[in-house]
């Protein structure tokens, strides 16, 4: 049975963070809120809670997880980042995006894109999951809580342990968060791409739907 904490939004408990970062550390499968939804999130390193993510969401192991990060200065030590991504990054997060960007070598090779050797970041805009990470000192992995078979993510925090109190070691209540994933741009070329409309603003970027 899931342990359940409910968090002030904005100025969450720190003695339910280090709680909470504790158990990622060993080896928890937690649900946690963003600014874009709940998320479904492990250490990085843990294989058999990502493999419990896997089997959550349904996914396959050619569905890379995202790594979750706390600032530019982290996801600079896992993700390559030109002059040019540096800024678009500095002025979009943190924020609701997911970015697409060439992996580095501390990246373990079965968490990048088996092909093209990239890695998904993303810098959440959430008091609950930035002290999170703060408090646990690295990354996360990290989905978007999307149940298979559903075209949207849970959201609603009953509903969310009727499904998963038996399979999570840990379900953060953080308030109310919004229904729309996180916009997925790939910048790993000269233009950027996207991949999916979510709830991050397209402008910034030149893109459209």
């Amino acid at each position: 049975m899931a342990q359940f904490f409910s968090l002030h939004p904005d100025n969450p408990q720190p003695r339910l963070i280090k709680q909470a970062a504790a158990m990622l550390r060993d080896g928890a499968v937690v649900v946690y809120p963003t600014d874009s939804g709940y998320a479904i999130g492990c250490h990085l390193e843990d294989k058999e809670a990502v493999t419990r993510i896997r089997q959550i969401r349904g996914l396959d192991d050619k569905h890379h997880l995202t790594l979750i990060c706390r600032d530019l200065s982290e996801l600079s030590t896992y993700a390559r980042v030109s002059n040019a991504q540096f800024r678009l990054l500095k002025n979009n997060t943190p924020g609701a995006y997911t970015f697409i960007l060439e992996a580095t070598k501390e990246v373990p090779r079965r968490l990048q894109h088996p092909k093209r050797s990239t890695v998904g970041v993303r810098i959440p805009n959430h008091p609950i999951a930035l002290l999170l990470l703060e408090e646990l000192g690295e990354p996360m992995l990290s989905s978007t809580l999307i149940l298979p078979e559903a075209n949207f993510p849970l959201t609603d925090v009953d509903e969310i342990r009727e499904h998963l109190e038996r399979q999570v070691d840990l379900i953060i209540e953080g308030g109310l968060v919004g229904i729309d994933p996180t916009t997925v741009i790939d910048l790993t070329s000269d233009t950027p791409v996207l991949v999916r409309a979510g709830h991050g603003d397209l402008a910034p970027f030149g893109l459209d739907n």
